[in-house]
């Protein structure tokens, strides 16, 4: 996982409707059947959305607006079932397994706003922009005048009078204005109750009549405040997510899935970081972050191997262990474990230093393994360079 646990839109527009947000009328449909009788009720014109935890559906046809049931009907039986990909997920995309559907809205306007954590002010900013639909990269990019950013104090919170100035900015006047700053006011409630990394609407329309709904809804809560909203956790949706990821996770193992080839395992955040970029250099790229922590057992660095050599595109193995809290032996022991439970035979490339040194190279020269031992992160460069260039 990124550090934070993603909403469907369905999910976050619940959410939003109890700050009194409003959205459009809605039905998610996890059959085709489910999806023509939802446009059915809507008169028979909507729109047909994919769920999935990733930005870009509509250019990656993801999102349809449809004219009749059979219409919906035929959209969600080629949609559900499938890989979506979009600009935001890897070449295999990530499942659809339900659509939502909407009923069709009266846009005037579109906007986009968003609250999420600067680390210049150390505190939460509000984003908006007059060109909402696009990507805020591309806006960001080309025009950049055009957003609006205004820094909250954390103690203080987002002020009225701010919310008023950003809807000012947006274009908007009159009872328009006051219902937009009324939502930007909610959207930070949101933030900060569900301790949210990111919320964000695009679009954020204004209707015909001068109404404004949130036509789009996304949120992301911190993993580390889980623990505190039970009833955010029931919303996880493990299928949308890197299933190593996920693994790791539910173990407590701080893993991230790349693209490269060496599995590193690591203790310690920092020296995970100069491992990965020993790795880079050496023109063997890593295949993950992995930091398992400094009171890890035997069987918790057995797991996190497992993990390492349960991804196919690992070939070789970088082990940079300081032997502190976590001991050499432990560390050698619970290696050995994983690559026997897995049957194993990528090459390791091991440097090993602190308490028990010995002993675990001992133990994993005796392990039968192909181990190649470093005293230095240059050294252990250099051994990924030659195993890299072996396979090549």
């Amino acid at each position: 996982m990124d550090g934070a646990m993603k909403l469907h839109e369905y999910q976050a527009k619940q959410i939003f409707a109890a700050y009194g947000i409003p959205i459009p009328n809605g039905t998610v449909a996890r059959t085709p059947t489910e999806t023509a009788e939802a446009i059915a009720t809507y008169g028979g014109r909507g729109v047909v959305k994919a769920q999935v935890h990733a930005g870009g559906r509509g250019l990656a046809g993801g999102v349809k607006v449809v004219s009749s049931a059979q219409e919906g009907e035929e959209f969600a039986a080629g949609l559900l079932g499938s890989q979506l990909v979009t600009h935001q997920t890897d070449a295999n995309g990530v499942p659809v397994d339900q659509v939502l559907v909407e009923e069709l809205a009266d846009i005037g306007a579109e906007m986009y706003v968003a609250i999420t954590m600067d680390r210049n002010h150390r505190g939460p900013v509000l984003i908006a922009s007059a060109a909402g639909g696009m990507s805020i990269e591309e806006v960001a990019a080309s025009n950049p005048e055009a957003i609006i950013t205004e820094a909250v104090e954390p103690g203080l919170g987002l002020m009225p009078y701010q919310c008023r100035r950003v809807a000012a900015g947006l274009g908007m006047s009159g009872t328009t204005a006051r219902q937009g700053a009324e939502i930007l006011g909610a959207l930070y409630r949101i933030f900060i109750d569900n301790e949210c990394s990111l919320v964000e609407v695009n679009p954020l329309i204004v209707t015909g009549d001068g109404g404004v709904v949130a036509l789009d809804a996304k949120m992301d809560v911190e993993d580390d405040a889980l623990f505190r909203h039970a009833d955010l956790r029931e919303l996880r949706d493990r299928a949308q997510e890197d299933q190593l990821e996920a693994r790791a996770a539910d173990d407590d193992i701080a893993y991230v899935s790349l693209d490269g080839s060496v599995g590193c395992l690591v203790n310690g955040a920092g020296l995970a970081m100069a491992t990965l970029d020993v790795a880079n250099a050496a023109g063997a790229a890593p295949a993950n972050f992995l930091d398992v922590g400094g009171g890890a057992t035997e069987e918790k660095v057995a797991t996190a191997v497992g993990i390492i050599l349960s991804d196919p595109k690992v070939s070789q193995v970088l082990v940079n262990i300081f032997g502190g809290i976590l001991r050499c032996d432990v560390a050698a022991r619970g290696i050995v474990m994983a690559f026997e439970e897995h049957h194993a035979t990528q090459p390791l490339v091991v440097r090993m230093l602190g308490t028990n040194l010995d002993e675990g190279k001992e133990i994993l020269a005796q392990s039968g393994l192909n181990v190649t031992f470093t005293d230095t992160l240059t050294e252990a460069a250099t051994a990924l360079s030659a195993g890299a260039s072996a396979r090549g």
